[in-house]
């Protein structure tokens, strides 16, 4: 699995490749968000962060959120051409930024509503399922190779280990 976050441009060039596909989430091993999803908002979120050895961190995110309605509206997912429209609109109020990362926000009565990447697209049949992977926390002075103040091994950036 690659780390590289997919980005905004890269999200929505692979909407505009397949317009006619069915569009559908997956969130978990074999579990697709509800056919009858709604994109409800598309956010730009600028990130400000210092890390624990100090070093400020800026990127920008764009999240794209999902609702699963309480009844059954449908059977059958919005097609990717659809999805653009929703894109094309909001991007008629804000400039999004084609490099930021592309998060998606979703949750239902079985799993806790929370931000996931789109790891990788996948033509199936007459579907363009997205496949979501959670998010992971990290230690970026590590990643850095800053030993934050304390001696570093790769694991000492846990709960406990003197960093973070």
């Amino acid at each position: 699995m690659s780390n590289e976050k997919m980005t905004w441009q890269t999200f929505k060039n692979q909407l505009e490749k397949h317009p006619e596909r069915v569009l559908q989430f997956q969130y978990a091993a074999g579990k697709l968000v509800a056919p009858s999803y709604h994109i409800t908002e598309i956010k730009q979120a600028p990130v400000t962060s210092v890390d624990c050895g100090g070093k400020m961190n800026a990127w920008t995110e764009i999240i794209v959120q999902l609702w699963e309605p309480e009844e059954v509206q449908t059977d059958r997912a919005m097609i990717a051409s659809k999805a653009m429209k929703i894109v094309h609109l909001v991007e008629q109020h804000i400039d999004l930024h084609p490099g930021a990362t592309v998060k998606v926000e979703f949750g239902n009565a079985a799993f806790d509503t929370r931000q996931m990447y789109p790891k990788e697209f996948i033509l199936d049949g007459e579907q363009l399922i997205v496949n979501l992977q959670p998010d992971a926390t990290q230690c970026k002075a590590i990643d850095r190779g800053d030993t934050c103040g304390t001696p570093v091994t790769k694991d000492s950036c846990t709960p406990g280990g003197g960093c973070c």
